[in-house]
């Protein structure tokens, strides 16, 4: 009998478990040093926003409801109260829900969506941790922060289709954003796709998710190939398919190479986990990679 998949509250406790031994993220200094070092976006900055920023003098261009009255009325000046721009640490997270994600070459590992959810999860931890806003692009009506925010982001990282689409959702500029999939599309297409959103212009992490088969291709005999949520189509037919794991491991290396061009070219970083490790080494990695001066 097939193992049950694992429900959201599940994923959630495997989430919570993996960002449990890991410090708070001193995601706003370390973001500003980045900034200093390469003059790139992420500082804090006033603008659209929630939280408090700063006050600054009253300029004729300031409408009246922008003027703080209460700060004001302690001495001469007339202030106006400036929010933090919200972008500069809203982080979005896309987890791939394609037909491909929801499989394991063996009932011991973990599919790679549910692996992939309960990463994105774990980053969102650590973020909120830090104080930082999370949103699932296509999803979330608005930036989150806080225990409520975590339940809800949470929640929709389990649940999520994870459509394609939602690539193309509205997000502020100089967001930061992590992808997580296994990128079996072809490179043109995920070319195109980051392209659109490099030109947002956002920053973003890829998570390369990849059963271990898919690389080594360990398979002897006479296979069947199918194509996940194609099942209209014939299945490929391998004679000996131990005589073609050579062309097939140096088709995927090549693979991989393509997307890692693309991701280099738009100063991407791309983390690479395979589902029979440790979760925590990818979300080490993650972490390492959120707090550089890329991002």
């Amino acid at each position: 009998m097939a193992a049950l998949a694992p429900t959201p509250i599940e994923l959630r406790r495997r989430a919570e478990q993996l960002a449990a031994g890991y410090p708070a993220l001193q995601a706003e200094a370390e973001r500003v040093a980045a900034v200093v070092a390469q003059g790139v976006h992420g500082r804090r900055r006033p603008g659209q926003g929630e939280t408090f920023w700063q006050y600054r003098n009253y300029q004729p261009s300031d409408s009246a409801n922008q003027i703080d009255w209460r700060r004001s009325a302690r001495g001469d000046q007339v202030y106006v109260r400036e929010n933090e721009w919200e972008a500069a640490n809203t982080v979005y997270f896309w987890r791939d829900g394609s037909e491909g994600m929801e499989w394991a070459s063996s009932k011991k590992l973990p599919t790679k969506r549910n692996r992939a959810s309960v990463l994105c999860m774990a980053m969102t931890s650590l973020l909120m941790r830090a104080g930082e806003r999370c949103a699932v692009m296509g999803e979330s009506e608005r930036a989150r922060t806080g225990r409520v925010g975590q339940e809800r982001i949470s929640r929709t990282l389990a649940l999520s289709e994870g459509p394609v689409r939602n690539l193309d959702a509205d997000i502020p500029a100089f967001a930061r954003l992590v992808i997580a999939s296994d990128f079996l599309d072809p490179p043109d297409i995920w070319r195109s796709r980051l392209a659109r959103l490099s030109g947002r212009p956002a920053k973003g992490i890829l998570l390369h998710v990849i059963d271990p088969a898919e690389c080594e291709f360990p398979y002897k005999g006479r296979v069947q190939l199918r194509i996940p949520g194609l099942s209209k189509l014939e299945p490929i037919l391998v004679g000996r398919a131990e005589k073609a794991r050579e062309d097939y491991q140096a088709k995927f290396a090549a693979h991989c190479e393509a997307l890692d061009r693309t991701a280099s070219r738009l100063g991407w970083p791309v983390i690479r986990h395979y589902t029979d490790k440790p979760a925590n080494s990818a979300l080490t990695a993650l972490y390492t990679a959120m707090a550089g001066p890329q991002i």
